[in-house]
């Protein structure tokens, strides 16, 4: 009989085993197996919460959704005025818990898979919603009309930043990518970088 209560457990293991491997793989090229090896339990009990590889992906991709939406919500509950709003939801892209190799490499697997994946397509677009709506409304006091297109500017700028971190050489750095997107808003707001 299974012990009450481990479900979520077993299932969080195995969210964040898929973080790992996809990270330690640089691709989506890895195996239930292998999941599960890392999460300390059998394909089959993986298989038996999630259906297949592709709904663990999924799992994982919501699982990186949440923490970068709590990262969001939490810098911008600190944040005062629309210009420390916008710097909020760019330092909190490059935040340790969502620049780490293996969170920035699952996300640019995300990607990949969503060029197949109706529902990770569908998270995807959640997310790029979220990013443009959260930018535009506080660039709309400091930008007026312009607030959109600079909005959706400087998103372009944050994923650029976040590919250039991920194909670069050694560990990713959150303060360098920062300092990157930054600059694109004082571009944005007409200001020497």
């Amino acid at each position: 009989m299974p012990k009450l209560g481990m479900e979520p457990i077993r299932r969080a293991a195995l969210v964040k085993a898929t973080i790992d491997e996809i990270g330690a793989a640089g691709s989506l090229d890895v195996t239930v197996s292998q999941i599960a090896k890392r999460a300390g339990m059998s394909s089959a009990l993986a298989h038996h919460y999630f259906g297949n590889k592709e709904q663990i992906f999924l799992a994982a991709m919501r699982h990186t959704l949440i923490v970068y939406g709590a990262e969001v919500r939490g810098a911008l509950s600190m944040a005062r005025g629309p210009r420390e709003r916008v710097e909020a939801v760019i330092r909190a892209g490059f935040a340790g818990s969502n620049f780490r190799r293996e969170t920035v490499a699952a996300w640019l697997n995300f990607y990949v898979l969503a060029q197949t994946s109706t529902q990770a397509r569908r998270l995807l677009a959640i997310y790029q919603r979220r990013i443009k709506s959260n930018l535009t409304h506080d660039l709309r006091p400091l930008l007026g009309e312009g607030a959109e297109a600079a909005a959706e500017r400087i998103a372009a700028a944050i994923d650029g930043t976040y590919l250039r971190q991920a194909l670069g050489l050694g560990a990713p750095s959150g303060a360098a990518a920062t300092t990157q997107a930054l600059a694109a808003l004082a571009l944005e707001l007409g200001e020497k970088p």
